[in-house]
């Protein structure tokens, strides 16, 4: 014989009355001192340990960024093998994706060669004098720290 859904009710608020009326229990202090104990083992791990929540914005954003380079690179791989290794195939079928590579590869080429090219027009003169005005400017930086330094903790 089934109880009706009305004793069903019944029964569960006399069982959650029952429960609530009870008094709450302690942990044994044995478990509550592990718990406490494990609790601070864990907010004195190292961020990398912890989890990927409590790492920095930028440790997440390059992680998601090289799992995702790496997915990239086992899917080209995976392409490529069932392609029988035919770099042929493989040029052509990726050749569009990294377009954007050669076009930065050249755009960096440009502009070393355009610094090479300035830095080489400049007459050795000028460049040994800057060094040496250089040095002189560290020199003098040295002396200037050193003796504020001394005159900073002899009055002490």
């Amino acid at each position: 014989m089934t109880p009706s859904p009305d004793q069903n009710e019944k029964l569960e608020r006399l069982i959650h009355r029952t429960l609530r009326e009870l008094p709450p229990r302690r942990a044994p202090h044995s478990l509550e001192s592990r718990v406490m104990a494990e609790l601070e083992r864990r907010a004195a791990l190292p961020w990398w340990r912890q989890s990927f929540m409590h790492w920095p914005v930028a440790a997440r954003v390059a992680f998601i960024v090289t799992s995702a380079g790496i997915v990239k690179v086992v899917l080209m791989a995976v392409v490529w093998a069932m392609a029988d290794f035919d770099t042929a195939q493989f040029t052509a079928a990726f050749s569009p994706q990294f377009a954007w590579l050669q076009s930065g590869l050249d755009l960096v080429a440009t502009l070393f060669n355009a610094g090479g090219a300035i830095f080489h027009s400049i007459p050795p003169l000028w460049l040994y004098g800057t060094a040496t005005v250089l040095a002189a400017m560290y020199a003098a930086l040295f002396g200037i720290g050193a003796a504020a330094y001394r005159t900073l903790h002899s009055s002490r």
